[in-house]
């Protein structure tokens, strides 16, 4: 089966700071794969550049067989591909419905009476449905990143970014993002998730790769990848012998 998401040798400078560095990596359809690395890594880079939000320097991104490296951010994301920010941005004087109805119009193109039916179930996925009606404005924060999640998924993606959504929640509400995201999984989405919170990642990635510097690190199983000496010096800060 084709990889549903091809990077190939992706490099992106501002000025002479190289910050993703002949980075390649690809995403098997219906896979979840996790991205680890310290701080300024290019995490957050990548996921601009796959979602057409930066220009790479060099290389080239695939998406579903077709190269989509010039291809500009709205196209990319009625192709298919929705991520959510750290920070979320939701309209905060719109209701919580009314935020998925934007996103899910936009995307499709189609008017907002035609979104309607798709954007009460996945209110229903990320357990927002008593929301619906609330002001974004007024949410807790685990509500307001369930919202982010909701907003991408009303898009209906077939590739999900998902970049440090899990960060500011406690253990408990971690829980509950992270069954939310299995749901999300049960139709089909594929997902690339950049997270800290490395225990999140381990109950629902079979894959972690590990970025320093713009380049690639170690890619692997979560067991293999986790043992390798060099991340654990690097990313967990444990001494190598």
């Amino acid at each position: 089966m084709a990889d549903l998401l091809r990077i190939d040798n992706l490099s992106k400078k501002f000025g002479s700071l190289r910050a993703i560095d002949g980075l390649s990596l690809s995403l098997r359809r219906g896979e979840a794969l996790g991205i680890i690395g310290p701080n300024g890594a290019g995490k957050s880079t990548l996921f601009n550049l796959i979602a057409g939000e930066l220009a790479p320097t060099a290389g080239a991104i695939h998406f579903d067989g077709h190269n989509i490296t010039g291809v500009r951010p709205f196209r990319r994301c009625r192709m298919g591909i929705g991520r959510t920010y750290q920070i979320p941005r939701p309209f905060g004087r719109m209701t919580v419905f009314e935020n998925l109805l934007v996103a899910a119009s936009f995307a499709s193109g189609r008017a907002e009476s035609a979104c309607r039916a798709g954007c009460i179930d996945v209110l229903h996925k990320t357990g927002l449905l008593n929301k619906a009606d609330s002001l974004a404005g007024h949410l807790t924060l685990l509500e307001r990143k369930r919202l982010e999640l909701a907003r991408a998924m009303a898009v209906r993606p077939r590739l999900l970014l998902l970049d440090e959504i899990g960060g500011g929640l406690i253990d408990s509400e971690i829980q509950v993002l992270v069954e939310t995201i299995k749901k999300v999984m049960e139709d089909g989405v594929s997902i690339v998730w950049i997270e800290h919170i490395v225990h999140a990642l381990l109950a629902v990635v079979s894959r972690l790769y590990v970025m320093n510097f713009g380049r690639q690190l170690a890619e692997g199983t979560p067991t293999e990848v986790m043992a390798n000496p060099l991340v654990q010096e690097i990313y967990m800060g444990i001494e190598a012998e």
